[in-house]
């Protein structure tokens, strides 16, 4: 209870922080940078160092690509539907502009439904509802699953709804430099050599700080305003991701897969 109370406290302090203006419009920026590069590596040296990997974790690593998959075949057939009846209705530059509106609220609804912020809001609430000895296997999920789910699949898709370009090297380079992912990499290669007590404090310190200021990060930048003239594509989106997905990951890792 006391994890889920300071969870809420940091969420709605982040809010409190924004409307009173206590902090800069870009606060966010450096909080969010502390976490990619301090709190949420550290908290990952710390967690996975020594983690023995086993086949049941490919399950929840495999979540997030079958989400974005799901989500991809979802809304890419009804924006397809949709664009061909507003191709149909409507004159050519009207429709023109239409399709491309369409097509941009398409990719936004793919993106958004598609991925979850495992980090920011999925490790926390991870460690208040399970504790934190299931941080590592929300860790595996969010860097394996949702981070190279957006830095792949994402991409193409935005690019696709967008009309712009990504260049293969630099999204190579970009996960290839991400801090947190080396961090990964790094806790695994580390694993049979023991850290000292001094190092094992350190992480432990570093790594709590996430939760708290992941929440307040994602406060200051909640802007409950924007949901005007977006409550049909919002509720589609959270249809699919609240209901729908969940019912179809159900179907197969319990129906399919036999697992509890």
């Amino acid at each position: 209870m006391t994890n889920i109370a300071m969870l809420i406290a940091c969420l709605l302090g982040g809010i409190v922080l924004r409307k009173t203006r206590r902090m800069p419009d870009n606060a966010h920026a450096a909080l969010n940078a502390f976490i990619i590069h301090v709190a949420l590596p550290a908290l990952i040296l710390g967690q996975l160092h020594g983690l023995q990997l086993a086949p049941d974790l490919l399950l929840p690593v495999l979540m997030p690509w079958l989400l974005f998959l799901m989500s991809t075949a979802a809304f890419g057939v009804l924006g397809a539907e949709r664009a061909g009846v507003t191709a149909v209705g409507i004159g050519a530059r009207a429709g023109d502009r239409e399709i491309k509106h369409l097509l941009n609220t398409t990719g936004a609804l793919i993106m958004t439904a598609g991925l979850a912020n495992t980090s920011f809001v999925g490790l926390p609430m991870i460690e208040a509802f399970y504790g934190t000895p299931h941080l590592s296997t929300g860790i595996l999920i969010d860097q394996f699953g949702t981070y190279l789910v957006l830095s792949t699949l994402g991409i193409m898709v935005a690019c696709t709804c967008s009309s712009s370009r990504a260049s293969w090297r630099e999204i190579v380079r970009r996960i290839a430099t991400f801090p947190p992912l080396i961090a990964l990499l790094l806790a695994f290669a580390l694993s049979p050599v023991p850290y000292p007590p001094w190092l094992d404090g350190t992480l432990a310190r570093l790594g709590m700080t996430l939760a708290p200021l992941a929440l307040v990060s994602v406060g200051l930048q909640l802007r409950l305003d924007q949901f005007r003239g977006n409550v049909m594509p919002l509720g589609m989106g959270l249809t699919f991701k609240l209901v729908l997905a969940p019912l179809l990951i159900v179907l197969m890792y319990v129906g399919l897969l036999h697992r509890d």
